[in-house]
This record gives structure tokens, C-alpha cells and sequence, in this order.
């Protein structure tokens, strides 16, 4: 006989949500525990709330995989990651944006300019993973040996990307938003706007100060850093065979994990034509990343990163967070809550204020970008209709508070790629990822005020 739903009532459906978010949040920022032990131990109250409401295995094991099942295509794109990463510093690619960049970008507006830069290559390819994984670990590379601080240097890279991944009709996560609250795609990118040009313009302005204001290294250090890299890796103009790669996948619309395996197997032909090497050393490359040997301890350790290997805590942790998130909608606990709420809400103002929070909160207890997007759309979607708002408005509103707060979630599937792939901590640049903090503030003004509230009725 098959086990009826758990349906909680709202007061079990919140002191559950409450609990969880209170042991994660102790045992992350009191206690230090890494997320994946904290959401693990958050899993075990989970399902004893489920047995306490007689559910059984069964319904626990389908929750945990549906929870993973929206994060399989974001996990093997992050083990592609690690394998590019490793392939593309063998090959030189890395070193020579880094020698590049050395050249070419003003040492005083180092930060304001790889915020710009990683904000017009996102808008152009569609994706915050691939170009932090990219160009953000060149500059990431450079702004360490300037001396800038490092959660500084990745909080600009991750606006950038962001800004680009929210604005590009290549993105996939713009691309859903749209979707869900069924708005064409590029008017909703416009409308967008209302909230994304005002974050970007005042996150320039902050990254322009921040730069100015952070010490910096010398001209002598920058040379013997270029020195050291243009004597170790293969610097010639022909890196940037990958990176144009990549801006031709994106504008065929090529799938990410498609581009990916292609920038791969290109880079691993540069590799194999600039030194004879054996296809075993290849496979040890691609599994357990590059092992740099300049005898610069501070290149080495830049450089020192990638394969599939340096991935597998980052995937460890989107495991236990999306199984989490899946327990929690198998047994209605956050359903109960967004549903009731929907229920109460009778102005455009309140339905906004609402829905962005929501978004935010199913980032925090569910740590997927899509879900975040997809959850709320899907509640408030009539809802925005009673009101006669225009969808761009909820779809506007779902962006703000869904896609840009997953990257600040610790134990969010953005998140955790960020920190995996940059070796910073969440929690020590989310104040420097500006973007994905003015987002769903300039988001708020907009529904106080009515500026950008487009409703039907105006059509």
C-alpha cells in the first residue's frame, strides 16, 4: 500500500525549517565544522521528523533522490572543471592570460577592471562557472601576486560572472526564469534591468575604492613573477585558441559540458604538441590536477590546482545539501510554508517583498540555483496574475532573490563551486560579492516604490 504525503502544519513546518537552519548556521560560523558535517547532521533531524510522522524508507530514499536529481548535470559539469583547469595551466593558457594580464591591466584599477571584464565575457557566454573556471583563476593568479587580498579578488570575479550569467540570453538560469513565469526571454532581460544596472553601477563604484585603497606589489615583483612564468610555461599567442573555443561554443549555443570535453581535448593537443608526453602523465594530470614546479613557492602555489580530484569535496557537499533540500519538499516542510504565505498576500508590494524572500530561503535550505527560481515561480505565479503584474516582474524578482544568493550560500551548489574552485572560503567573500548582495536590495526598492512594477493592464 503506498504511504500517504506527510502533510506538517504550519507551526511543525517552521520550528523544523528553524532547527535546521540553526544547527547549520551554528555549526558552520560557531563551531567552524565543515557544511557538509553540519547539513549531515540537519539530515538526520530531517528524517527523524519524517519517522516521528510514520514515513517510511522508501519515501525517505525517493526525497533524497529527487533532492540530487536537479544537481547531476551542475556535478559533472564541476568534475569537467577540475579536469579543465589542470589541462589549461600544463598547456600554458593560465600563465599566459596571467603574463597578459600583467601587461595589459592597470595595477591601480585592477579590481574595478576584472569585475568589468568577467561582466562582458559572462554577458557573452552565459555562464558564471565557466568564466571563473577560466579567465577568473588567470585573474585570480595576478591579483594574489599584486598582493590583493583574496576574497576581494574573488568577490569581483564573481560579480563580474554573475552579472554576465544574469543579463546573457545564453544563460541557462535566465533562460529558466523566463521559462517558469512564461515572459518573453528577452523582454524580461529588460526588465531586468531595473535592478541589475543600478547593483552593477554601485558595485563598480565600491570595487573602484577598494582597489585604489589595497596595497599592492612592486614593478619588480610583477617582472620577476612574469619572468618565472614565461621561463616555465609555453607563453605564445596561440593560448587564446581555447578562449576563442569557448566564444564560439557559446554563440553556436553549444551545451556547457559539450564546450567543456572540446576545450579539453584542444588543450590536451597543445600540451601534447609542445612536449612529448605520455598518455598515462595526461591521465594523472586530468585526475589529480597540475602539480606546479618553478621553485617560486608563491607561483607554485597559484599554480598547484585542478583535476577531477580537487573537485570531490565540492561534490560531496552539493550531495549532502541537495539531499537535504529534497527531504525537506518529499516531506512538505517548505510547500507548507510558501503555500500558506501565498495565501496571505494582497498587494503587489507584499507579493514582491514576499517572493524574493522566499526565493532567498529556498537558496538557503534547498542550495540549488534552479530549484530557487523554479520553487517560488511556481507558487507565485497565479498569484501575480490576480494582481495583474506583468510576469517579467516575478521573473525579475526571482533572479534577484534565486540565481545571484546561491553564490553566498555556503553549502549551495554556486557556492561551494566557488569555493572549490578558488580555495576562498564563502563566508569570506560574500561581503565582497557585491553584485549578488545589491541584487535583491535594489530588488526591495523596486516593490517600496513602484519604479519598475510593470503591470498587464499598462500593455
Amino acid at each position: 500500500m503506498k504511504n500517504k504525503k506527510i502533510q506538517p502544519s504550519l507551526t511543525e513546518a517552521i520550528i523544523v525549517l528553524a532547527i535546521i537552519i540553526c544547527s547549520i548556521s551554528l555549526g558552520v560560523i560557531g563551531w567552524k565544522v565543515s557544511p557538509s558535517t553540519a547539513i549531515l547532521f540537519s539530515i538526520g533531524i530531517t528524517m527523524l521528523y519524517g519517522v516521528s510522522k510514520h514515513a517510511d524508507f522508501s519515501a525517505i530514499h525517493h526525497g533524497i533522490v529527487k533532492g540530487i536529481e536537479p544537481g547531476i548535470i551542475p556535478i559533472f559539469i564541476f568534475i569537467l572543471v577540475g579536469a579543465l583547469i589542470a589541462v589549461w595551466i600544463k598547456a600554458g593558457i593560465i600563465p599566459a592570460l596571467m603574463v597578459i594580464g600583467f601587461k595589459v591591466l592597470s595595477v591601480k584599477w585592477f579590481i574595478p577592471s576584472i569585475f568589468v571584464a568577467c561582466a562582458i565575457v559572462g554577458s557573452a557566454v552565459g555562464s558564471a562557472f565557466t568564466v571563473m573556471s577560466t579567465l577568473g583563476i588567470a585573474f585570480f593568479g595576478i591579483g594574489k601576486a599584486l598582493g590583493f587580498d583574496q576574497a576581494l579578488i574573488v568577490g569581483a570575479i564573481v560579480s563580474g560572472a554573475v552579472f554576465g550569467d544574469k543579463m546573457s540570453p545564453l544563460s541557462e538560469s535566465t533562460n529558466l526564469a523566463a521559462a517558469v513565469v512564461e515572459a518573453d526571454l528577452f523582454k524580461h532581460i529588460k526588465n531586468l534591468m531595473w535592478s541589475t544596472i543600478p547593483a552593477f553601477i554601485f558595485s563598480l563604484i565600491v570595487f573602484s575604492f577598494l582597489g585604489v585603497s589595497s596595497k599592492t606589489a612592486s614593478l619588480q615583483a610583477i617582472q620577476r613573477i612574469t619572468s618565472v612564468l614565461e621561463h616555465n610555461f609555453p607563453i605564445s599567442p596561440l593560448a587564446l585558441i581555447p578562449i576563442l573555443l569557448m566564444l564560439i561554443c557559446a554563440w553556436k549555443k553549444i551545451p556547457a559540458i559539450m564546450t567543456i570535453l572540446l576545450n579539453i581535448a584542444v588543450s590536451v593537443g597543445m600540451i601534447l604538441w609542445q612536449q612529448p608526453v605520455s598518455l598515462t602523465t595526461i591521465g594523472a594530470l586530468i585526475e589529480s590536477g597540475f602539480k606546479s614546479q618553478t621553485g617560486d613557492r608563491q607561483i607554485d602555489l597559484l599554480l598547484t590546482r585542478g583535476g577531477i580530484e580537487s573537485m570531490m569535496p565540492t561534490v560531496a557537499l552539493i550531495i549532502v545539501a541537495l539531499s537535504l533540500g529534497g527531504l525537506l519538499l518529499e516531506f512538505n516542510l517548505i510547500s507548507t510554508v510558501m503555500n500558506r504565505l501565498a495565501n496571505r498576500l494582497k498587494t503587489a508590494r507584499s507579493l514582491i517583498i514576499a517572493t524574493l524572500l522566499t526565493a532567498i530561503g529556498v537558496n538557503i535550505f534547498v542550495g540549488e540555483q534552479f530549484l530557487s527560481v523554479i520553487l517560488p515561480g511556481s507558487s507565485f505565479k497565479e498569484i501575480f496574475k490576480q494582481q495583474q503584474l506583468d510576469p517579467v516582474v516575478l521573473g525579475r524578482t526571482l533572479e534577484d532573490g534565486g540565481t545571484v544568493i546561491n553564490y553566498l550560500i555556503p553549502w549551495g551548489v554556486a557556492g561551494s563551486f566557488v569555493a572549490g574552485t578558488f580555495g576562498v572560503p564563502v563566508l569570506d567573500y560574500l561581503p565582497f560579492a557585491l553584485f549578488s548582495l545589491l541584487s535583491p536590495l535594489f530588488s526591495l526598492i523596486s516593490a517600496l516604490t513602484g519604479i519598475g512594477v510593470k503591470h498587464q493592464l499598462n500593455d
